[in-house]
């Protein structure tokens, strides 16, 4: 599936099972509370932070997976709300990074 093919995908689903898109601040609120659920698993699972008990994801991969596709989704609504071709503002942004960092990552020590 192309980024534009996900687009499309989540507007249908948008207006088939989801009424209508929540106004962009809600959708901006939203984006931001899925990430602080990835953030938490990240926390807990590579960081210092432990599970309470019982709480323990059965398979982390597959829930750490799952936030990341929430963010996915909540972000192209915003995309599509703001009419923002995803895939064309990504090329846009590679090819800055690109010609910005070419040479930087290849010359930074600490990558070595």
């Amino acid at each position: 599936m192309t980024i534009q093919e996900a687009q499309k995908t989540v507007d249908e689903w948008i207006k088939n099972y989801g009424v209508k898109y929540y106004n962009e601040m809600t959708n901006f609120a939203i984006l931001t509370e899925e990430v602080g659920e990835l953030a938490r698993l990240f926390a807990r699972h590579f960081g210092e932070q432990s599970f309470k008990l019982g709480q323990e994801p059965q398979n982390i991969q597959e829930e750490i997976a799952d936030e990341m596709a929430d963010i996915l989704f909540v972000l192209i609504c915003l995309s599509n709300q703001m009419n923002i071709d995803l895939q064309e503002a990504l090329e846009k942004n590679l090819n800055k990074k690109t010609h910005r960092d070419k040479e930087r990552h290849i010359n930074n020590p600490k990558l070595k």
